[in-house]
């Protein structure tokens, strides 16, 4: 089963996500927060993070992007950098692409995120348990 990883500050907005992705097949997991969540991501290996710009900090979500791109165990992840710091995301844009990252502002279509995801991490598999 296609697992996706969610990173963000706003509790609701991850709530939505897990009930979206998992409605779509996708298994998930939701962090609050950046911290933790380099651990977490490589102890769990996700097929795709999403993960927003702004949380503990202005950069946060930015910052946990380049431990994860340092990172062997995580460098090959594909990620989503989600977020309604538009000004951040349109001066960071080239960088994110060369990084592999996608880029995608708030607030999306939803349909638009899911042909990303899709695009990411592959069509959801589901298992028959």
């Amino acid at each position: 089963m296609t697992f996706i990883a969610v990173i963000d500050d706003d509790s609701a907005y991850l709530s939505m996500m897990q009930e979206l992705l998992n409605d779509e097949g996708y298994r998930t997991f939701t962090q609050l927060m950046a911290a933790g969540a380099p651990t977490r991501i490589a102890e769990a290996q996700p097929d795709l993070v999403i993960l927003d710009v702004r949380m503990e900090s202005a950069h946060a979500g930015l910052s946990l992007l380049d431990r994860l791109r340092a990172d062997q165990r995580t460098c090959h992840i594909p990620v989503i950098v989600c977020s309604a710091d538009v000004s951040t995301l349109r001066e960071k844009q080239e960088t994110l692409t060369r990084q592999g990252c996608a880029v995608l502002e708030k607030p999306f279509d939803l349909e638009k995120l899911l042909d990303l995801v899709r695009d990411k991490a592959g069509p959801a598999r589901k298992t028959n348990l």
